[in-house]
């Protein structure tokens, strides 16, 4: 497609073309969240220890995080359809590997592998929005309803989990991807226009292994020092490799002449606050929800499908404000909203920070829809800010940089958020755990709420409802600290974003149609 023919591109091809780019979205952020509702059935049916669980959850993550930065730079450099539709045909082949693996370990590599195709996938679609929609308006609310794909998808992965696992087993909830992934492929070549970087400079292989040396070790480390609430040998020097490594790529994209991050960027502390604000979002809503799926079905004892419907709240909050944050923003301009949108969020997250062990259903759900409510323009937001501050030949790195923090943030929100209740559920449920349990059971009952409850249903009832009763108390513990600290960590975001977007300069609008578009 020329410069010209992307002129005279029709509003109901853009449109349709979004329809079909939403569909890797909503299965990409889908699958960041619907393990949360099938991780007690899969816990008890592979039986992982609790370091493979969190592996379980974290390694699609943080794959994804690795490699966003250099997805998106390949995509502007072989075209962004070509690498949407190579991406699809991973993230189907490694879901299929994860329906039926035959253990945790096999799990968790295939869980690896989808996370490699979800790097392809969400840069993809982004820098394509930039490049389909050159109408600043008109790009707002489309990226707003990417955005409310991308949150939709996260609120409606224990939905969808919670349906499938009542009825099958739970592999299901990773070959559902399949026939969604095949409805891509088909799709994609019909109705979205291919689009390149017309010169593209070579990739730079130093730099990617630069990033991955500053990514990875930083991200191992945070999780290693959260799960064992102290900073150990192992993690302080993960630390240390991956911030010499990070100074060294910084240092590197200086003097390069196309760099894999334009590091320029971030001069813009509205571009730095809209950035960090997406992290710190995603950083608190997985990491809550991760908690809200184990307390419907653990504490509140409802089955996967009711726990799954008493989610819709969240859902409908998330995605009818991600389209609102798009009506607001011309009349209160983006620091105040997404102040607003962070505040909201923070009281939705200290009110969950409150749910009781008994009769705490209403709470959990009311709370969890002030989350997903406040949090949703955050991300609108963010990705339209980051979006519109790179020229159109670049705007594929640029997504990427806004989907890495996103998904670092969702990572480290499982990581250290999980880590923080694993850590106290253990402390307290080992304080009053009866002392004629034999120690393989005590060991399984310090692992997670769901072993706990399986080694009750093994004791005579009145012991039975001693354990069940300590360990969902122990959960609950672990609930409230996890929650809080994602509290404080939104009411600093409140303070701290909304400054830097005021202090920004206010993103480019292009008078003119892209100059990189490719051919068909």
């Amino acid at each position: 497609m020329s410069a010209s023919t992307s002129r005279s591109l029709d509003a109901r091809s853009r449109w349709l073309g979004l329809a079909v780019l939403t569909l890797p979205v909503i299965l990409t952020s889908m699958d960041i969240t619907i393990l949360h509702i099938a991780i007690p059935t899969i816990t008890r049916e592979l039986t992982p220890s609790p370091s493979q669980t969190l592996w379980i959850l974290d390694a699609y993550g943080f794959l994804l995080a690795g490699l966003l930065i250099v997805m998106g730079n390949v995509g502007d450099r072989i075209g962004r359809r070509r690498l949407l539709l190579i991406g699809g045909a991973v993230f189907g082949a490694a879901s299929t590997l994860a329906a039926f693996a035959p253990g945790p370990e096999v799990l968790i590599a295939a869980r690896a592998l989808m996370g490699i195709g979800g790097a392809t996938l969400m840069p993809s679609t982004l820098s394509l929005i930039r490049n389909m929609f050159t109408d600043p308006a008109e790009r707002t609310r489309a990226i707003g309803i990417w955005t409310a794909s991308l949150s939709g998808g996260i609120a409606l992965g224990p939905i969808i989990g919670g349906a499938l696992l009542e009825v099958f087993w739970w592999g299901s909830v990773f070959l559902i991807n399949v026939p969604v992934i095949v409805l891509l492929l088909v799709l994609a070549p019909r109705f979205v226009p291919e689009y390149r970087n017309q010169a593209p400079e070579r990739l730079d292989v130093l730099s990617v292994l630069l990033s991955f040396a500053t990514i990875l070790p930083v991200v191992w480390a945070i999780k290693t020092a959260a799960e064992e609430l102290a900073l150990t040998p192992a993690a302080v020097t993960g630390l240390v490799v991956g911030v010499f490594a990070g100074a060294v790529f910084l240092i590197r994209q200086r003097r390069l002449q196309s760099p894999l991050v334009d590091v320029g960027l971030f001069v813009n502390p509205r571009f730095s606050g809209a950035v960090l604000g997406a992290g710190l979002a995603m950083f608190s809503l997985v990491g809550v929800m991760f908690y809200s799926a184990q307390y419907l079905q653990l504490v509140a004892g409802l089955s996967p499908l009711i726990a799954a419907f008493a989610m819709l709240p969240i859902m409908a909050a998330v995605g009818g404000m991600s389209v609102l944050a798009s009506v607001l923003v011309p009349r209160f301009g983006y620091p105040l909203v997404f102040g607003a949108g962070s505040a909201v969020a923070a009281a939705g997250m200290l009110a969950f920070s409150r749910v009781p062990v008994d009769d705490g259903l209403i709470v959990a759900v009311v709370a969890s829809a002030f989350i997903g409510a406040g949090i949703a323009p955050m991300m609108t937001l963010a990705t339209d800010v980051v979006v519109d501050a790179a020229p159109p030949s670049r705007s594929g790195a640029a997504s990427a940089l806004s989907e890495t923090a996103a998904e670092l943030g969702a990572a480290l929100g499982i990581a250290v958020l999980g880590s923080i209740g694993t850590a106290l559920y253990r402390s307290r449920v080992l304080d009053g755990v009866p002392a004629d349990l034999p120690p393989e059971a005590t060991e399984a009952v310090s692992s997670s709420l769901g072993a706990a409850l399986s080694v009750a249903e093994q004791l005579p009832a009145e012991a039975a409802a001693h354990l069940a009763d300590l360990a969902r108390h122990a959960f609950t513990h672990g609930l409230n600290a996890a929650t809080i600290t994602g509290g404080l960590v939104l009411v600093a975001t409140a303070i701290v974003c909304p400054i830097l977007l005021h202090r920004g300069r206010p993103p480019a609008r292009p008078t003119h149609p892209p100059e990189d578009a490719g051919k068909r």
